[in-house]
């Protein structure tokens, strides 16, 4: 972590100081006073006046610690990734930005991308004092898997409705059921639910009862 000594004529000025030097706000650091300030001989400030001086010490950046968490995994597989940063309501969203294979990265339908998540959560929260919410991405992939389960949807959606049959999808995450069930939810002719248990819980596409 970083540290600074910083001096001023009190101990608020001192901390200022400090604090425009590291760039960072009073909530990203720990103050010690390392010396109280004094006025000199007889309080007169002729002689022997002494400035205060503080040690700043930078507390780690949660969404920083997460990205080299990121890097350092990546590394391991042997790809160069930077993370592009996207502060959001309630923590960040990082998008992956890889020289090499990015399918590694990604893996079958998302869950190599959905387990580095979970970890890079754990990581960002150790970190923090109150819960943040970090959302992986890598190169758009999320977006492009959103409209390709909307579109399955709809193209299952018409299945059902022609052979009078309900659908039973493959497993997903719990985002990916959401994004299948939040594109039907409104359909005329045809309901979702989820059946069975983690990590194997699927969606069923069936018609209404009219």
């Amino acid at each position: 972590m970083k540290k600074l000594i910083a001096s001023g004529k009190t101990i608020e000025e001192a901390v200022k100081n400090g604090l425009t030097h590291m760039q960072v706000t009073e909530d990203r650091v720990t103050v010690t006073i390392v010396e109280q300030p004094s006025r000199g001989w007889f309080g007169l400030g002729l002689f022997g006046v002494k400035q205060a001086k503080v040690e700043l010490e930078q507390l780690p950046d949660p969404a920083g610690e997460a990205e080299k968490f990121i890097r350092e995994v990546a590394a391991t597989m042997g790809l160069q990734t930077e993370v592009a940063r996207k502060e959001t309501k309630d923590g960040y969203e990082l998008n992956l930005i890889c020289s090499g294979d990015l399918g590694v990265l990604i893996g079958r339908r998302g869950q190599t991308l959905d387990a580095m998540q979970y970890l890079v959560n754990i990581v960002a929260n150790r970190y923090s004092d109150s819960h943040l919410r970090i959302v992986l991405d890598a190169e758009e992939f999320r977006e492009r898997r959103r409209r390709t389960l909307e579109e399955l949807s709809d193209r299952l959606a018409g299945r059902v409705i022609r052979t009078k049959k309900e659908v039973v999808l493959e497993p997903m995450s719990s985002h990916e059921r959401k994004v299948i069930h939040s594109q039907l939810q409104n359909h005329p002719k045809v309901k979702t639910y989820s059946k069975g248990d983690e990590p194997n819980r699927r969606v069923v596409i069936a018609l209404r009862q009219i």
